[in-house]
C-alpha cells in the first residue's frame, strides 16, 4: 500500500496570516516528499476560508519546483466549474510543467455555498451528469481532433493544446461514494478515490464493496487503484491522542456547518462555533471521532492501515486538515514517516 499526503491552506481565525498558511502548506509537502510519499493531493474551492485551493494547477506547479519525486494530485477538481477544453488544456500544461507527475482526480462538488455562487440553480444531480460527460471528453481531446455535442457543452473539431507528457494523458481518479459512481470510473478506466469522512470501518469496508462489485461488473476492463482518504494523527501517547480527537471533532463541526450552509459568513469565514454549538452536534464526538478516524499511536495505526491494506486498498492518503496547529500537524506527519510507514516498506 502506497502512501500520500492530502492537504491544503486551512484558515478558521481571521488572525491566521494566509501567506504563513501556505508556507506551512509547502513544508507539509516538502516533508512528506523527501520522506517518499507516493503523492500529494490539494483540492479545489471557491470562496471559502476554511480550505483555501482556488486552483490546485497553481499549488502543484509551485510544489513540482519545490519537490522532487512525488507525484501531484487535485483533490479533486470540481467538474461542473470547468469547461471540458479548458480543463484538458490546464491539465496537460500542469503535466508538461511537472515533467508528467501529475494526478487527476475529479469530483462532482459538494457545497451548495460554491454551487450557489460558482453555478447558481445547479444542484448536485447535475453536477454528477456533468462530471460524466465531461470525464470521456477529457480523454478524446487528450487523443486529438475531437468534436463533442453532449447535454452541457458542445463544440467542433478541438485538440488539447498542449498535450500531455504521460502518454494517454494523466491518471484520471473519480470521487466515488456510491455504486453508480464505481461503476462509472471503473467503465471509464479511471481510479477510485473514496473518503468514509467520520464514518468509520463500516464505510471503508463498504466502499471496498462497491469498487470490487464495479470491477466485477465490467472485467474486460483493467482493476484501476482505489485510494483511501481518511484523517489521520499518530499521537505520541494515550492523552495526545485524545487531544486530537477533540481538535478533528472541531474540525467535523465546521466542516457540517459549511457543509449545511446555514450560518452567517463574513470576509470567506463562517461565524465562530462555540464550545456549547460543538457539545450540542447530534452525532460529532470526540469520542466518536476517536474511533472512527485514524488517530492513535504509532502502533496503533499500524494495527489499523494493516487492515485497510488487507482489504484491497492501494493507497493510503494521510489527511491532515485538522485545524490544528502546524507544529502539531508537522509532529504527527514526523511520526507516521518515522513510526508507522517502516511496518509497510
Amino acid at each position: 500500500m502506497k502512501f500520500s499526503l492530502f492537504a491544503h491552506m486551512e484558515r478558521i481565525d481571521p488572525k491566521d496570516d494566509q501567506k504563513q498558511l501556505y508556507d506551512e502548506f509547502v513544508q507539509l509537502c516538502q516533508i512528506a516528499d523527501e520522506a517518499g510519499f507516493n503523492s500529494v493531493w490539494t483540492g479545489e474551492h471557491h470562496g471559502m476560508n476554511f480550505t483555501i485551493a482556488p486552483n490546485p494547477f497553481i499549488n502543484l506547479v509551485d510544489l513540482a519546483n519545490k519537490t522532487k519525486n512525488v507525484r501531484l494530485g487535485t483533490g479533486t477538481i470540481i467538474a461542473p466549474f470547468w469547461h471540458p477544453i479548458r480543463l484538458a488544456g490546464e491539465a496537460a500544461m500542469t503535466d508538461l510543467i511537472t515533467d508528467g507527475r501529475l494526478e487527476l482526480g475529479i469530483a462532482r462538488g459538494a457545497y451548495s455555498f460554491e454551487y450557489e455562487r460558482m453555478m447558481p440553480g445547479m444542484d448536485a444531480w447535475e453536477a454528477g451528469l456533468r462530471m460524466r460527460e465531461q470525464v470521456p471528453a477529457i480523454k478524446k481531446l487528450w487523443a486529438g481532433d475531437y468534436a463533442h455535442d453532449g447535454e452541457f457543452w458542445q463544440f467542433p473539431k478541438t485538440t488539447s493544446a498542449p498535450q500531455p507528457v504521460q502518454k494517454d494523458g494523466p491518471p484520471i481518479w473519480i470521487a466515488a461514494r456510491d455504486p453508480n459512481s464505481h461503476e462509472f470510473a471503473v467503465s471509464n478506466g479511471c481510479n477510485v478515490q473514496v473518503t468514509p469522512l467520520w464514518n468509520g470501518d463500516p464505510e471503508i469496508e463498504s466502499l471496498m464493496g462497491k469498487f470490487n462489485d464495479a470491477c466485477a461488473k465490467f472485467p474486460d476492463q483493467p482493476r484501476p487503484n482505489i485510494m483511501l482518504l481518511l484523517h489521520t494523527y499518530v499521537a505520541s501517547d494515550s492523552d495526545d491522542a485524545k487531544q486530537a480527537a477533540v481538535e478533528l471533532n472541531r474540525f467535523y463541526n465546521y466542516f457540517g456547518a459549511w457543509f449545511m450552509n446555514k450560518r452567517e459568513i463574513n470576509q470567506g469565514l463562517i461565524d465562530p462555533l462555540s464550545d456549547d454549538d460543538i457539545a450540542a452536534h447530534p452525532f460529532y464526538t470526540p469520542e466518536a471521532v476517536q474511533r472512527d478516524l485514524a488517530i492513535g499511536t504509532a502502533e496503533e495505526l499500524v494495527e489499523r492501515l494493516k487492515k485497510y491494506e488487507a482489504l484491497g486498498y492501494d493507497e493510503y492518503s494521510f489527511w491532515i486538515d485538522s485545524s490544528m496547529p502546524f507544529e502539531r500537524k508537522k509532529a504527527s506527519l514526523e511520526r507516521f514517516i518515522s513510526d508507522v510507514m517502516p511496518a509497510f516498506q
